[in-house]
């Protein structure tokens, strides 16, 4: 994560390329909340929008279910995918409930969303808490090299600071570092994808960007495609203005393609078809 002086997030905001997505999201944002459908059935479109983020999210973890299998199945104990996908329904469910201990307290948020995601599937000691030095990571989708456990809690209470004393940077570019960080360090031993998404959320609708959680970028990220994912992660890692902006960018696209999603569910159930 790139840092300069007092407000390390501030300078991301003017890279090239940058401005331009932040107003892009901003407007695509403004248009779904000013959607007529949104002063009467909002909370239905926020249902929506949870049910279909969290298959975004767990489509990237290799779980790419159709909506309609999502929607259907009530048991997500069974085989690895279904635990994927279950895991990415309670991260959604729990993201609302946190909103004011993330100001607060991020790491403890952090370590609630893994005890959720896991689910009982991680051994007991492992859960909740960063990994120690030695402690594998299953995380098959980045190959980024894996930083160690003191790097990893530094880094992590460098973030959680940057968070508590906040930031004068749009909302778009702080989820964007906080997801692409979580990333980065994969700081517990599984589902590290989900939280870093589920994390990117909170920011979302914290920030009061999205108060309604009603613009999924997880719909987004799924939709650009894996490869696309790794690609524009891999310019975040890489730490270059060039690479920052492509992530942040991306991130912005994904907000756009989730608006874009609840557009369409607004639509549907203006014509009463949803």
């Amino acid at each position: 994560m790139s840092t300069t002086a007092s407000d390390p997030l501030a300078a991301l905001g003017s890279l090239p390329g940058v401005p331009d997505a932040v107003d892009s999201v901003r407007k695509s944002v403004d248009r779904v909340y000013g959607h007529r459908v949104m002063r009467r059935r909002s909370n239905e479109v926020t249902a929506e929008a949870a049910l279909r983020g969290s298959r975004g999210s767990a489509a990237l973890a290799g779980a790419d279910w159709n909506l309609e299998e999502v929607r259907r199945r009530t048991d997500f104990s069974g085989e690895a995918e279904a635990r994927v996908v279950g895991a990415a329904l309670r991260l959604t469910a729990e993201a609302g409930q946190l909103l004011s201990i993330w100001r607060q307290s991020p790491l403890r948020v952090l370590a609630r969303l893994h005890l959720v995601a896991a689910g009982g599937a991680t051994p007991d000691e492992a859960v909740g808490r960063p990994r120690l030095a030695g402690e594998p990571v299953d995380e098959p989708l980045i190959e980024a090299p894996l930083p160690g456990a003191e790097e990893v809690a530094g880094r992590l209470e460098g973030l959680s600071r940057l968070i508590i004393a906040g930031c004068s940077a749009p909302a778009l570019v702080t989820a964007a570092v906080v997801h692409g960080e979580l990333l980065a360090l994969r700081p517990f031993g599984s589902h590290n994808g989900l939280v870093a998404r589920t994390a990117e959320r909170i920011v979302l609708i914290g920030s009061g960007l999205d108060p309604k959680s009603i613009c999924p970028a997880e719909v987004g990220h799924a939709e650009q495609g894996r490869a696309a994912y790794v690609a524009a992660f891999e310019g975040y890692t890489a730490g270059t203005p060039e690479g920052m902006a492509s992530w942040i960018a991306h991130c912005g696209r994904s907000v756009e393609l989730g608006v874009r999603e609840s557009t369409a569910v607004c639509e549907a159930l203006q014509r009463g078809a949803a």
